[in-house]
């Protein structure tokens, strides 16, 4: 039996199909992935992703550490602002990929996926001695809950006196929900927009239950991963893992080499001087079949690289699919095959995002 969040009492009620996800028993549907894919981007959908982790790391030097750990520049960041981070090991390969909020010069709040959460923790413990900073892990005091889709302000809004309009794209605050004292921040990895909501677990039935009552409905993992594959949003342990850095997975724009210093800074430099050996590209089938996980992708018979991810877009109508390649067979339009149980299907590679983010 996994771990189990403080929503999975409400997650049996509704009837929930529940699979092991990372070592927590989690919901993959409801309805079916398909309903609730659809429901996302015409509606609003809640995800419980309170199995996500919260590292929270204060001190006087906590900036110069988040910046040592993470390959973006989080100097620029103003409080109350979040954005994505990877952070690399010494080889640079992908640790995590994570979400920095900043809260002061002095306090930040680090979100981490589930399967990475104890080698995250470990990590930024070793570098914070050196700073001085504290290190409070957070995720099993708190649940997090995703509300997402084009009608989620409108029922937000419903819930809370804050006005909405204040949090910006990848903005948070911190205010009341139905009574319940929350972080609250505004992006969207299903492509929609939408607010992340953190707070403390044993309230969690309570305000999942109001979100229902708002018009949300309940989504399951399965649709959060065809959502996802849609906007090309990559995910730790199949786009990303510590076989990979972030220049071949196409995070050129989350790294900034004019820092200081960064863990991994040197390795990418080099990577990037002298060229990659594969890239993570996008891809659409024109022949009938459904690339998965860990099908190889050929070109002329020749094997060049590997499904990352892979399935069919309820929104587009069409398989698709992600997956890295040698570099020369990296360019839009590309030609290539994808070994469906010994068949070389017929694929394109194409421009990401598949669908264009609603935010």
């Amino acid at each position: 039996m996994g771990e189990k969040t403080p929503l999975f009492e409400e997650h049996k009620k509704l009837g929930a199909q529940i699979v092991d996800f990372a070592g927590w028993e989690m919901p993959v549907y409801y309805s079916t992935p398909l309903k609730e894919h659809e429901l996302v981007r015409s509606e609003a959908g809640i995800f419980d992703v309170s199995h996500m982790g919260e590292i929270f790391v204060e001190g006087k030097q906590a900036l110069e550490l988040v910046q040592l750990l993470v390959t973006r520049d989080v100097s620029r960041m103003e409080p109350g602002q979040m954005s994505l981070g990877i952070m690399c090991n010494e080889q640079g390969g992908i640790l995590d990929d994570l979400t920095v909020y900043r809260f002061s010069d002095e306090k930040y709040m680090i979100v981490v996926n589930a399967g990475t959460r104890k080698k995250d923790l470990s990590w930024i413990k070793k570098h914070a001695a050196e700073f001085g900073c504290s290190v409070r892990d957070e995720s099993d005091s708190l649940a997090k809950i995703d509300l997402q889709g084009p009608k989620t302000k409108d029922i937000l809004a419903e819930l809370t006196d804050f006005d909405l309009s204040k949090i910006g794209f990848y903005r948070f605050a911190e205010f009341s929900v139905t009574g319940v004292a929350c972080i609250v921040s505004r992006s969207g990895y299903t492509g929609e927009d939408g607010f992340e909501l953190y707070f403390e677990g044993e309230r969690a039935p309570k305000l999942w239950n109001k979100l229902l009552e708002a018009g949300a409905q309940p989504c399951g993992l399965g649709a959060r991963d065809t959502l996802r594959l849609e906007c090309c949003m990559p995910l730790y342990g199949h786009e990303l893992t510590e076989n990979h850095s972030p220049l071949q997975a196409g995070y050129e724009w989350n790294i900034n080499f004019e820092k200081e210093n960064f863990i991994g800074m040197n390795v990418l430099l080099e990577q990037k001087n002298k060229g990659l050996a594969e890239k993570l590209v996008a891809f659409e089938m024109v022949e009938r079949g459904i690339a998965r996980e860990g099908y190889k992708i050929l070109h002329e018979e020749k094997e060049i690289g590997v499904v990352t991810s892979g399935s069919f877009s309820p929104t587009l109508k069409k398989n698709i699919g992600m997956g890295y390649v040698k570099q020369e067979f990296a360019g839009i339009g590309q030609k290539i095959g994808i070994d469906v149980r010994g068949k070389a299907v017929g694929a394109v590679t194409v421009k990401k995002p598949f669908y264009k983010r609603n935010y």
